[in-house]
């Protein structure tokens, strides 16, 4: 399995943060009947709530944007990927529909509600280090402009950031030829929460995406 670590610097900040990674091979395909189903079956779990911004004070989305606070990021302009997901529920907008894998990893993200990171395990160079963005970084998030990375919680590789517990960049984004696939959860409120978002996500992507040789562990 890749290598993932978390930087002391972070850690002393944000001395809870915690990952939950989850690498597979898999068949990227059109999102199956059954996936779209679970997906429409959650947005509407949602939609019925008596005050469907609640969700928004949930723990996960809480820790979530303290940890950014604690880096020193706005998590007003610069939000967690689960929260952005749980915003366009909220609005009525649906979750995007992409492909089996990557509806896989929304799901667990708006279920968990913790950010979740997608990697080409292809594309990913070396050990990857769980860090705050250096003044100057940058990346081209997917289909965004470029994402000032300083004091962001990202990925990086040997060949520099490559994701973020915002929006992932285009380098090691997945594609219709991606074969084998690095997901990474994050908690910056333990590892209580990881377990179950581990769980939910090896049945899923074993059941939508052919998921197989999956490697899942824990780093705190």
């Amino acid at each position: 399995m890749t290598e993932i670590r978390i930087a002391a610097a972070l850690k002393a900040r944000c001395p809870n943060a915690s990952l939950g990674c989850v690498e597979a091979e898999v068949k990227m395909e059109t999102t199956p009947a059954g996936l779209d189903y679970a997906r429409r079956a959650c947005e509407e779990r949602i939609a019925r709530l008596p005050e469907p911004r609640t969700v928004l004070e949930s723990s996960a989305v809480a820790t979530t944007r303290a940890g950014y606070k604690a880096l020193g990021k706005d998590p007003a302009r610069y939000r967690g990927s689960a929260e952005a997901l749980l915003r366009r529920l909220i609005a009525a907008k649906g979750l995007p529909r992409i492909n089996n894998v990557v509806d896989v990893i929304n799901l667990v993200s708006v279920e968990s509600r913790l950010p979740v990171g997608l990697y080409d395990v292809a594309h990913v160079e070396g050990a990857v280090e769980f860090r705050a963005g250096r003044a100057g970084e940058t990346y081209k998030g997917i289909g965004k402009y470029d994402l000032n990375l300083e004091s962001l919680p990202l990925f990086a590789d040997a060949k520099g950031p490559h994701g973020s517990a915002t929006s992932d960049s285009e380098r090691t984004m997945v594609t219709e030829a991606t074969t084998r696939v690095l997901a990474i959860i994050v908690s910056f409120g333990g590892t209580a929460a990881l377990d179950g978002a581990i769980q939910s996500m090896t049945e899923l992507l074993t059941r939508y995406a052919g998921g197989r040789q999956i490697d899942c562990r824990i780093v705190s």
